[in-house]
């Protein structure tokens, strides 16, 4: 199941391609992509002609994007971004769609940013995406929600309605309804809920600092009508 819900929440999402297939353009292979899922960001850039490796601590998300590279550059692993040991190095780590921000905090982060540096080449670049500020909305006190996303597979209906984005003191929680409608008739619901932690550009770069990165600017990736807009952060080894 963790597959059907991680492709009908994530996989449409493309408005930070371009970004990907620039750095990886400019600083080389073999690409590590971590917190890659089934392959939204790696599978892309392996059809664009790089070697990537894809790392997730989900062992079924895994296997998934495994079955789906067959015949493309693309090696995985499964392993906590926090605490991932490769035995190789890379020019270029890209940390796409805010995952860096579901690591537990700044001690995750800094477990994920000093890995990071032991994995890169001499001058090699690690790339993070992340959301500063995003747009609070509850539906249980009236603010529209966006659309839920849907999709039948099998005769089963899935819907994922987002339902709330709600502050807390040490960031958001995105609230949404996964529901399943069987071909009988039958209907599950259950509730997702993901916390993001709250982080800044700037915090970020000092957190890198204090692993042994450096600053090496920043990019935009824009909204969309169902995405905030990102900030990618990079430095260099």
């Amino acid at each position: 199941m963790s597959v059907i819900w991680h492709d009908l929440e994530c996989a449409a999402y493309d408005a930070d391609t371009t970004v990907w297939r620039s750095l990886a353009g400019r600083h080389g292979d073999p690409v590590l992509d971590v917190g890659a899922g089934t392959g939204r960001v790696a599978l892309d850039l392996a059809r664009h002609g790089h070697r990537v490796t894809a790392l997730d601590h989900d062992p079924m998300l895994v296997a998934e994007l495994a079955r789906r590279a067959e015949g493309l550059e693309v090696g995985t692993a499964v392993s906590d971004a926090r605490d991932f040991e490769l035995r190789r190095r890379f020019p270029l780590i890209i940390v796409p769609m805010q995952t860096i921000q579901l690591l537990g905090g700044s001690e995750g982060r800094r477990g994920f940013l000093g890995c990071a540096r032991r994995h890169l080449d001499d001058g090699g670049v690690v790339a993070l995406s992340i959301t500063e500020t995003v747009e609070l909305y509850n539906a249980r006190e009236g603010f529209p929600v966006p659309i839920p996303d849907i999709r039948e597979l099998d005769g089963v209906v899935y819907s994922s309605q987002p339902t709330a984005v709600r502050e807390e003191s040490d960031g958001f929680v995105l609230e949404r309804l996964r529901e399943t409608i069987r071909p009988d008739g039958q209907r599950t619901i259950e509730e997702d809920l993901v916390r993001l932690d709250r982080l800044t550009a700037a915090e970020l770069e000092r957190e890198g600092e204090a692993e042994g990165l450096r600053r090496s600017g920043r990019m935009t990736i824009a909204p969309t009508r169902d995405h905030v807009g990102s900030v990618v952060v990079v430095m260099h080894g």
